[in-house]
């Protein structure tokens, strides 16, 4: 991860400001650097890098001279920039970063096209000072975060999180709304004289539904067409195994959490045999976290074994975990419950990687469950087109949910975050697919994905076949659950006259139990008015259900070695 922060039109001194942009420094541990625009004394860039590629020249903002007018800083990796560097023969490179790509795509096709041929997760700012405009973009799934924060008087902020936002001083009548980037978008700004701007168009580049247009230039065969099911499970193994290949682009040492679900170990299996083929000079280290003997280490154990990993285990404690609680609230900017609940596992894992390990890209298992329907309350989809709708919802919504969590909890601890589930190729051609093809079959969900794994000895079988258990879930045994931890300390934390009052206190998504309640008293503290930074909790449909774990629902039933 990296962080980007930048102002346009700030009436405040700069250097001031500058204190705002170290609220995000964890994201970019190796440098830091503050940069003000030449001809805009009240614009600036700054830049917390976490070098993976390039890591002699890499360091931004990215100007170059063939384009002395542009200015560029950027979250996130390019997978294709070689392909489109050698496509479009690009001349006069003066980096071997990923990023540098984005100018020659602008400076050649414009904005649109720009951003439309990026294969990757990314959110950027991008100066022309020669045209006085002022691009943001954020990729497809909004893996990497983006946030503004503009004026009615035409100040512009923008920030990897947040929190980077909360301090920016500047004069205004009321205060200013700080609101998260929408994914698969991009927004162009007039840039006045001032340094101040306005916002002249935004446009949606990608949905997750269509082809992605770099597509037409993917180094992957043509697949086959049509549906017949031995053809759509070998495009899928074909699309899966291409997105993990393309995503071992670094320089820094590859890592994988692994909780022993279908998802993790899909991807930890693949990186494994992908990375002896490419022969890379170390071996996969895989990472899981739990109570001793729960579900997920001794899946996790068994997977690891299976493939040769160098396996890591954390110990997870709820004493532990409640302590952690307020620092990961600090990092997610969120009081969503389920996504709480999943985060402290990852933040502890991640913070173990960090202090014993070296490695530091770190490959996993998000958006699998949104694209190939894997929460359990898919089986009481009322129909096969409600359930792809809800599909799609569930990947638009992401950004707020499990990639926020992911995100978040790797870069508190100066990690890269890498998901092979959400490549745009495969998703896209997962969502082509009919409808029926895609739902739960025989009491079974992600059906389809575990089929096109069959008898290919990739994963065990039982772990190809384990029943869906959440992240935050699996840590613990079934008798004594993460959430009934949580839900236990909260007794004592909130009464009841607190939570009765709850609708007065929090108007906004009013908390309805103790622990929702104390999560907002947390977010509040720490972020004071910021309530609509969630537009709603996280909650299973077609199914009566009061809380997110799956545990709690009707239909959930436990592996019978659980």
């Amino acid at each position: 991860m990296c962080g980007i922060w930048a102002l346009f039109g700030s009436d405040e001194c700069l250097s001031v400001q500058c204190t705002s942009a170290m609220k995000i420094a964890h994201r970019g541990p190796d440098a830091f650097r503050f940069e003000n625009i030449n001809g805009f004394t009240n614009c600036c860039f700054g830049f917390h890098r976490l070098a993976i590629v390039d890591q002699l020249y890499g360091m931004q903002p990215i100007r170059i001279k063939k384009f002395p007018y542009l200015w560029l800083v950027y979250n996130g990796e390019i997978y294709n920039h070689h392909t489109l560097k050698e496509r479009f023969e690009f001349t006069d490179y003066q980096t071997k970063v990923d990023g540098e790509i984005l100018l020659h795509l602008y400076e050649r096709f414009g904005i649109q096209k720009m951003a439309s041929l990026l294969d990757g997760v990314f959110a950027f700012v991008l100066l022309d000072t020669a045209n006085r405009k002022v691009f943001l973009g954020r990729d497809t799934y909004g893996v990497r975060p983006l946030f503004k924060l503009l004026t009615d008087d035409g100040f512009l902020a923008v920030c990897s999180e947040a929190k980077g936002l909360t301090d920016i001083t500047h004069s205004m009548s009321s205060p200013p709304k700080i609101t998260p980037f929408l994914p698969g978008h991009f927004e162009v700004f007039d840039l006045k004289p001032t340094g101040k701007v306005g916002s002249i168009q935004m446009d949606r580049f990608h949905c997750c539904t269509q082809e992605p247009n770099h597509a037409a230039y993917d180094t992957v065969e043509r697949l086959p067409s049509g549906f017949v099911p031995e053809t759509v499970k070998s495009n899928i193994r074909s699309l899966f195994e291409n997105a993990v290949r393309k995503r071992l682009m670094a320089h820094r040492r590859i890592g994988c959490l692994l909780s022993g679900g279908l998802d993790s170990s899909l991807v930890a299996a693949t990186l494994v045999k992908l990375a002896k083929e490419e022969k890379l000079k170390y071996p996969i280290q895989t990472f899981a976290i739990g109570a001793e003997d729960s579900p997920d280490i001794l899946a996790a154990r068994k997977v690891a074994s299976y493939i040769g990993s160098e396996h890591h285990e954390v110990n997870f404690t709820p004493e532990e975990g409640l302590k952690a609680v307020e620092e990961v609230i600090f990092h997610l900017e969120t009081y969503d419950i389920t996504t709480i609940r999943a985060s402290v596992g990852m933040y502890l894992v991640s913070k173990y990687i960090r202090e014993k390990t070296d490695s530091v890209v770190i490959f996993s298992g998000e958006g699998s469950d949104e694209l190939t329907q894997g929460y359990i309350y898919f089986h009481k989809a009322p129909t096969p087109k409600a359930a792809a709708e809800d599909s799609v919802r569930l990947l638009k919504e992401l950004y707020l949910f499990d990639v926020l969590r992911a995100d978040r909890t790797t870069s508190a601890h100066g990690l890269e975050l890498r998901v092979p589930f959400l490549d745009h190729r495969f998703t896209a051609y997962y969502l082509s697919l009919p409808e029926e093809m895609r739902q739960p079959k025989d009491g079974v969900e992600k059906h389809l994905l575990r089929d096109s794994f069959k008898g290919l000895n990739l994963i065990p079988d039982e772990i190809l076949w384990r029943r869906k258990e959440a992240f935050s879930d699996g840590m613990m045994s079934v008798k004594k659950s993460w959430y009934n931890s949580l839900q236990d300390q909260m007794e004592s934390e909130v009464n009841d006259f607190q939570l009765e009052k709850s609708p007065k206190t929090f108007p906004f998504l009013p908390p309805r139990t103790k622990e929702a309640y104390f999560y907002r008293q947390v977010f509040e503290k720490l972020y004071p008015g910021q309530a609509e930074w969630l537009s709603h909790y996280w909650m299973p449909r077609w199914i009566n259900a009061t809380d997110p774990s799956a545990r709690t629902l009707s239909i959930y039933k436990p592996d019978k070695d659980q």
